[in-house]
């Protein structure tokens, strides 16, 4: 047992870090080609933040656990919107970016809504892993392509005075400590999903416990730390932008790119993962709109409402 914690703490500890580099170094490579800040996060460092739970989840396809795949995405899906948001509210109001409010959130809610229906037979077959994958392959592609369109030179007055330097050295040298940094995230998530996934998986063994619920629960968690960290630091730092961008795009992703990419390498069987679990990751999309919309922002009430969301919605699975 205490062997499998061991790996289960070693993997979240290298899935956190590996993120971080790969945010870092692929962040700055964006923002060195011109892309505005607001669709990094949208784009590049959600997909970062996200990078754990496709590395988790192409893991435990590969293993034959299904339920911890679909189960790490639908919960992540839940903590990144009750938790995350959530967290980052009750710390300062959040305030939203209207496009986040035009398209993402559409997006995101066609994306749950075909993905629920896409899982109604309990599994993701290769041809609906096809168009997951095509579906973030037209989303980042049209993000990229408004991005060009538009001016955001005032965005970039926003950056740390890190990331502005960065943004203006076009040294060689810089190019490849960059790219070191994606490789050596690329290196940690890999490994670090694959030391999570069997300690989680020994874990449920000793205790009784579905790979389902440990997918909805520690592994879902354990995959959005990045989220979370970046959450509660760009609150304090008053970055709401950020928190938006990182939350909602990383649902996109989750649904888009780690479903479709895992469906695309395997096809993922998910017999444990309840009607009521799905319920709540729509329903949680579906009511932060009219949040978002109020004021544009959301207020600490807010997100004390989805906190209470997220710690019933814990307690319904621990019960």
């Amino acid at each position: 047992m205490w062997i499998s914690l061991g790996w289960l703490g070693l993997g979240l500890v290298l899935l956190y870090f590996g993120a971080e580099w790969l945010v870092k170094g692929s962040s700055r490579i964006a923002l060195k080609m011109g892309i505005s800040p607001l669709v990094v996060g949208l784009t590049v460092v959600a997909f970062g933040t996200s990078a754990p739970e496709l590395f988790a989840s192409v893991q435990a396809t590969l293993n034959g656990k299904g339920d911890l795949a679909i189960g790490n995405v639908v919960g992540s899906n839940i903590c990144n919107i009750a938790l995350i948001l959530g967290v980052g509210a009750l710390i300062r109001a959040i305030h939203i970016h209207s496009q986040v409010i035009r398209r993402e959130m559409p997006i995101l809610v066609v994306a749950s809504l075909v993905f629920v229906g896409m899982l109604w037979d309990l599994k993701i077959a290769l041809w609906e892993g096809i168009i997951l994958t095509v579906g973030i392959v037209i989303y980042v592609t049209s993000s990229l392509r408004q991005a060009k369109k538009e001016e955001h030179t005032e965005e970039f007055d926003e950056l740390s005075k890190e990331d502005l330097n960065q943004v203006h050295d076009k040294s060689v040298k810089s190019w490849f400590s960059n790219l070191g940094l994606v490789l050596l995230g690329l290196v940690a998530l890999a490994y670090g999903a694959n030391r999570l996934v069997f300690g989680g998986e020994n874990i449920a063994r000793a205790f009784g416990v579905s790979e389902a619920i440990i997918g909805l629960t520690l592994v879902a968690f354990g995959t959005s730390l990045p989220e979370l960290v970046t959450s509660v630091v760009a609150s304090i730092r008053n970055q709401g932008d950020i928190i938006t961008g990182n939350a909602i795009g990383s649902c996109i992703f989750n649904i888009l790119a780690v479903v479709g990419i895992t469906a695309c390498i395997a096809p993922i069987s998910a017999l444990a993962i309840s009607p009521v679990d799905l319920g709540i990751m729509v329903a949680l999309t579906i009511l932060i709109i009219p949040f978002m919309w109020s004021r544009r922002r959301l207020c600490r009430a807010e997100g004390g409402v989805l906190l209470c969301i997220y710690l019933a919605y814990i307690t319904y699975l621990a019960v």
